[in-house]
């Protein structure tokens, strides 16, 4: 599975962004997925995942209420639509997949075996 994430940018605080992470592979359905973000001098933590069908959807607390996953499997495709945007949002965004055999969903980096290239989102104040 080869992820390719896209739709950072430079947006004020209060403002809106969405992040595309678009998969390879005919198997997408299968995968469950995540979004992790790293900012400044930091580890990279857990955004949010979503099942393979996407009727569950799991939020770090920080981000609850704000941020929503969401998925196409039609068109191998996970969204994060981000609304209520502040400064501490401020990272590098990765997608990440589970391989198809690992079917729960899961907030460790670690249980995760496909990264995107990450794509850059700065609030400002």
């Amino acid at each position: 599975v080869q992820l390719q994430a896209s739709g950072g940018g430079s947006v004020q605080a209060g403002g809106s962004l969405r992040l595309s992470c678009a998969a390879s592979g005919r198997a997408f359905s299968s995968n469950v997925m995540g979004w992790f973000r790293q900012a400044p001098g930091k580890e990279r933590e857990f955004v949010a995942a979503i099942n393979r069908s996407g009727s569950s959807t799991y939020y770090a607390d920080s981000v609850k209420g704000r941020f929503t996953i969401s998925r196409d499997n039609a068109e191998n495709t996970v969204y994060l639509q981000m609304n209520g945007l502040k400064p501490e949002d401020t990272a590098v965004y990765y997608c990440a997949a589970r391989v198809i055999t690992r079917i729960g969903v899961t907030t460790k980096e670690n249980e995760y075996d496909y990264w995107g290239q990450g794509t850059l989102v700065t609030v400002s104040s």
